[in-house]
């Protein structure tokens, strides 16, 4: 018989308290990411790197979202917030808006709008 009294799986919050230092959400540059936010690596890993901080600039070598970045590393959008807040103020990454500042001020593809709509109302 056991003398502890819970689950012993690294996987669960224990793990995201570990991996975080006991940070609950992003602070600094990263209080401003979203899902969509592209993330790429200015720098490759280099030794004594956490294991998620390295992965994380394996995987962004091109850019990829913040959604398909938690989605490969199995990390909900807190946990991994707070571990891009160290790769930015480290300046090992880099955050981009998903839209280029040019084609923000134009708006939406009205034809491709069209074309969704149409798509959908095909369903």
């Amino acid at each position: 018989m056991s003398a502890r009294s819970g689950p012993t799986d690294p996987s669960g919050l224990e793990r995201y308290y570990v991996l975080t230092g006991g940070r609950s959400g992003p602070a600094g540059l990263a209080s401003s990411l979203d899902v969509a936010t592209l993330i790429v690596s200015r720098t490759a890993p280099v030794p004594g790197l956490q294991h998620e901080h390295e992965e994380i600039l394996r995987r962004c070598r091109e850019p990829l979202s913040v959604a398909e970045l938690g989605a490969h590393l199995g990390l909900p959008f807190n946990i991994l917030a707070v571990l891009l807040t160290d790769l930015l103020e480290a300046d090992r990454v880099e955050a981009r808006d998903p839209v280029p500042a040019h084609d923000a001020r134009r708006g939406p593809d009205l034809a491709l709008l069209e074309e969704v709509l149409s798509g959908l109302e095909r369903l």
